[in-house]
């Protein structure tokens, strides 16, 4: 009988081809997540890096616009369109903030205002967040009182200075009035809008875990609702902050302390440009600081902790 070809090597059976297939994918797609892993781990490195470093931008700019502002402002007194006693220089002004530093009257007024301010916005918080969160959970409350409180945030502040002037006379109590009056319908106006955002599956799981209407307020609703609350409160600060300027520049006089307001009011009186815009400014000053050093690393830290701020430039 013939002997038997030599076997020549045999293809691969699809079986087989099917498994070094599979192990050339699990190869390559092995080394695409490592790569993918590295970069993340990289991408998370730099983002670490970034925390930790001082984006001097944010400082900068702000200068740098402040520099062009004032460079403007002197050019136009340069110009000399108006009479140095109306419009007078950047210098000026700083001349009349050292006196008046120097006479303590400035420290005095800055002191006099930013403690009536603080005091009277956390007592507008107190009083606010309360209201607000019954208002935004009893629906027959909101209904019958929602259109006041919108109706009070949009009156001036300054139409119940007279009012409170004949109730409380020339004390410090005008004063505070005014202020919750300014305060208090925008706090509640931003707990309310805050609520209202908050998806109706947090009640339900609040219900469904046996939560009382107190714990649910406070626990669930409350924390749920604070971006909207937090803004309700800056725009509180502002509104008090205003309000409180606005008593402090009509109310003089009796026992009322001598605050910003009352500096702007006494420029006005000496007919002192240099008094009136050092006034302007402190008050600006006072604004924008609280702004930067309370409401806005609040603001951040918040969004941040609900990963909102990821890719933000702010």
């Amino acid at each position: 009988m013939p002997s038997n070809p030599t076997p020549l090597a045999e293809a691969p059976s699809e079986p087989e081809t099917h498994k070094v297939h599979a192990a050339l994918t699990r190869t390559s797609t092995g080394t695409a997540d490592l790569r993918e892993l590295e970069s993340g781990l990289d991408s998370l490195q730099s983002d670490a890096a970034r925390k930790h470093r001082i984006d001097w931008s944010r400082v900068l700019l702000p200068v740098a616009a402040l520099a062009v502002l004032l460079l403007i402002w002197q050019f136009y007194v340069s110009l000399g369109l108006k009479r140095r006693d109306q419009v007078p220089g950047p210098l000026d002004v700083l001349g009349q903030l050292g006196v008046l530093w120097g006479d303590a009257k400035l420290q005095e007024a800055v002191w006099t205002s930013l403690e009536r301010g603080v005091v009277g916005f956390l007592i507008s918080v107190a009083i606010a967040t309360p209201v607000g969160l019954l208002l935004a959970q009893v629906a027959p409350l909101r209904r019958a009182f929602g259109p006041l409180i919108s109706g009070l945030q949009v009156l001036p502040s300054v139409a119940w200075v007279p009012a409170a002037i004949i109730w409380f006379g020339l004390t410090d109590a005008t004063v505070y009035f005014v202020v919750f009056m300014g305060a208090i319908p925008s706090i509640i106006n931003g707990l309310i809008s805050g609520v209202d955002q908050i998806p109706p599956q947090y009640r339900r799981v609040g219900k469904v875990l046996g939560a009382s209407r107190f714990q649910l307020a406070i626990q669930i609703i409350l924390p749920a609702a604070l971006p909207g609350y937090l803004g309700g409160l800056k725009q509180g600060w502002a509104f008090s902050w205003r309000s409180l300027m606005a008593a402090e520049i009509i109310a003089v006089g009796g026992t009322i302390g001598f605050g910003l307001g009352s500096m702007l009011n006494q420029g006005r009186d000496l007919s002192d440009m240099t008094i009136v815009m050092a006034a302007i400014l402190l008050i600006l000053a006072v604004g924008i600081l609280i702004e930067l050093l309370v409401f806005a690393p609040i603001e951040k830290r918040l969004l941040r902790s609900r990963g909102l701020l990821a890719g933000s430039t702010r």
